[in-house]
């Protein structure tokens, strides 16, 4: 697969060894010198999820969009003990790969940090170490907390999270991909984009990540991922004082009305945009409405030093 073969997509990816003998793709648009917005996606898309945002964008700000270890058009590596290379497939491991993009960019000065799904977790993950970075914040159907205590755990997650048979029919038949291209959205999707979030995991190898997304939700204390997401939770107040943009699908199965909350409650402050008519990938059934009001909401609270501490070494 090449970037050239999905729909609405017309972007150049870069590449760089995120750990030894592992790709990491990744989107840089834009001028080198605008202000830097990094999207981080969840469990299943890819960079492909913020096509529409990175193309309403680009012209002034600095997109930076990788595709996670597993993801998008990166590398699949196996999580075996006998495997070489091998590749830890959790949280832990996702934050620690987005500040080596960072670092590898020369990315020091501020940023946005504009997330989605899964993608919550990891970018507040790094935030956690980062907070001075982060001027602004982009939030989409995504938690940076632990599941709600009046939410309960979806049982089309727990199939593949808890169950042998469910992790095999994910794997085998690219279940979780499939079924989020066509649930995830109130709007029918057209082919070419169905296949656009399908098509990257197809094959058992390629849909290894999908799966142990899913076995790395953490529920309670013996989850390895239990303590980055308490700790998260517990200093998300802190980025109140920030601009913070709020987008919901309010027709989400997961990530609904009870995250929406959890994320009001804590930054209340918040510009918020929520859709009655919108599901799970609201930036597909809204990104006629959500774009321009990102934008307008990036315009509105510009940066007054977005470069000062970034390298201007020239792309590599």
């Amino acid at each position: 697969m090449t970037a050239s073969d999905f729909p609405d997509y017309p972007f150049t990816p870069a590449r760089f060894e995120v750990r030894p003998g592992i790709g990491m793709s990744f989107l840089d648009e834009g001028p080198r010198d605008g202000e830097v917005v990094v999207m981080l996606h969840g469990n299943p898309s890819w960079s492909f999820y913020w096509r529409h945002l990175v193309r309403g964008l680009s012209d002034r700000y600095r997109c930076i969009v990788p595709d996670h270890v597993g993801m998008g058009l990166s590398d699949r590596p196996d999580d075996g003990p006998d495997a070489s290379p091998r590749y830890h497939y959790t949280l832990q491991s996702r934050v620690g790969d987005v500040d080596a993009l960072l670092r590898h960019l020369r990315i020091t000065g501020p940023v946005t940090l504009a997330v989605h799904d899964w993608g919550g977790m990891i970018g507040f993950g790094w935030a956690l170490r980062h907070a001075d970075q982060v001027k602004r914040l982009v939030v989409l159907n995504t938690a940076a907390f632990p599941l709600p205590a009046d939410k309960r755990m979806p049982k089309r997650l727990s199939f593949g999270r808890d169950s042998r048979i469910g992790g095999y029919l994910i794997r085998r038949f690219n279940l979780f991909a499939r079924g989020a291209a066509r649930m995830g959205t109130k709007r029918s999707l057209p082919a070419d984009v169905r296949r656009g979030y399908i098509a990257p995991y197809t094959g058992w190898k390629n849909a290894i990540s999908t799966l142990r997304f899913m076995q790395d939700i953490p529920l309670g204390e013996g989850d390895q991922a239990w303590p980055l997401v308490v700790e998260a939770g517990r200093r998300l107040p802190e980025f109140a004082d920030r601009p913070v943009f709020l987008g919901w699908g309010l027709r989400d199965f997961v990530f609904d009305r009870h995250f929406l909350k959890g994320f009001t409650d804590a930054l209340p402050r918040a510009e918020v945009h929520a859709f009655e008519d919108a599901g799970h990938y609201v930036l597909e059934d809204r990104h006629e409405v959500l774009v321009p009001a990102i934008r307008a909401f990036l315009d509105k609270h510009a940066l007054d030093s977005h470069a000062l501490d970034s390298d201007p070494l020239p792309r590599d």
